[in-house]
């Protein structure tokens, strides 16, 4: 199957407006994805139809509600091919979920001077939940390096383990790099040592079909708004064992199986980390996002936006002054660049006005600027609902763009 990206392009409507006067080309997607037609239409029938709070009530709409949660639940599940819709559960982002496992897991493994790996690569959100844990616990973070072209070596997380070590906990697929991490090994490397590894699939889960039992990763994480289904909703992946050991990481209603104010006993899982009422709008929305990527087919995304990452590379190296930070042979669909001395803010700015949608600054991902001795790029990045000639328009931009300085 050959994706047909002029009827794809049509199920998303917001890539028929103009910015400025000019058609939106739109290359933001590492930082969130545009939503086709049968997402946006799945939160109005739940809010029209079924809107009521689950898993309380006895009533009709309840029970619809609670179903259609479930269901998004049991599609996640295949999806990453876990064994048991038990270990999916529900957050409001890949953020939460790190935040979710540092706090549960430093709280009940760890104990001062025990260490967590992290790489150099990691975003914010992948860092600064073990530095909280750090100043509550006394834990250590102990950090990979990344080489020149962008990319970790085993040796070195090899390097840093020591009896110490309690976790590792990396990026599948670079925000900024777009470097593709060697995840099959460095998790056969940590459980050689029986050490459990987190991944971080936020920009990985989109694009690369994934097995978590294939995989054999202890917890994996990624957000819904990244992969074409609302904001405010995540999923935290872990193996049913970790999870049963793991004390909850929030209280309230929901994750409770009895409470007296002397003591309170916890829900069976998925239910004991899943505090509060959730987003049940949103995960059934994320539910209609992962069937229309099963639509297109995983295997036919991928080939699609490699393709168009090695054309706008190619595209994009002919420009007089173009530096691309990240050249891994394996990478996924994002180009992180600068241009001269131009500041990305201000290609970034002038490029808006054209029309064009990138990023600019640190990603959040500062630790790795630092590394690289740069404050910051610009970067595009790109999903199945791009085209050449958007990738033409960006190039022909950053020439106009460039003239001016």
């Amino acid at each position: 199957m050959h994706l047909n990206i002029e009827n794809i392009r049509k199920d998303f409507p917001i890539l028929t407006q103009e910015v400025y006067g000019k058609p939106l080309v739109y290359l933001d997607n590492a930082a969130t994805t545009q939503k086709p037609l049968s997402v946006i239409r799945k939160i109005d029938e739940v809010y029209s139809t079924i809107n009521a709070n689950i898993h309380r009530g006895v009533h009709y709409l309840s029970q619809m509600a609670t179903e259609s949660h479930e269901e998004a639940r049991k599609t996640v599940r295949q999806y990453i091919h876990a064994a048991s819709s038990k270990e999916i559960i529900f957050t409001s982002g890949a953020t939460e979920s790190i935040n979710l496992v540092a706090s549960s897991f430093c709280r009940s493994q760890c104990k001062p001077g025990d260490e967590i790996i992290l790489t150099t690569m990691e975003h914010h959100a992948n860092i600064i939940p073990w530095q909280i844990q750090r100043d509550i616990t006394g834990i250590e973070l102990k950090v990979v390096p990344v080489t020149e072209t962008g990319e970790i070596r085993l040796e070195d997380i090899e390097e840093l383990i020591s009896s110490k070590t309690k976790l590792i906990s990396l990026a599948h697929v670079s925000n900024v790099l777009g470097t593709i991490n060697p995840i099959t090994e460095v998790i056969r490397l940590g459980h050689s040592y029986n050490i459990p590894v987190l991944i971080d699939a936020a920009q990985s889960v989109q694009h690369i079909h994934l097995d978590v039992q294939a995989l054999d990763c202890d917890f994996l994480v990624f957000s819904s708004h990244k992969m074409y289904g609302p904001t405010g909703v995540g999923i935290l992946y872990g193996k049913e064992n970790w999870l049963d050991k793991l004390p909850p990481y929030q209280g309230g209603g929901e994750m409770i199986a009895h409470v007296t104010f002397a003591k309170t006993t916890f829900n069976e899982l998925p239910f004991k980390f899943e505090a509060g009422t959730p987003d049940y709008v949103g995960s059934t929305a994320l539910g209609e996002a992962i069937r229309y990527i099963e639509k297109l087919g995983l295997d036919n995304i991928r080939r699609y936006e490699e393709h168009l990452l090695h054309y706008a590379t190619e595209k994009l190296l002919q420009i007089d002054g173009m530096q691309i930070i990240g050249t891994s042979k394996h990478k996924s669909s994002v180009i992180s660049f600068l241009v001269g001395g131009i500041h990305p803010y201000d290609m970034g700015m002038l490029l808006d006005r054209l029309g064009i949608a990138v990023r600019t600054g640190h990603h959040c991902a500062q630790p790795l600027m630092d590394a690289l001795g740069i404050e910051g790029t610009l970067r595009a990045s790109f999903a199945f609902y791009n085209t050449k000639e958007e990738v033409d328009i960006l190039v022909e931009g950053i020439k106009r763009v460039a003239k001016m300085f």
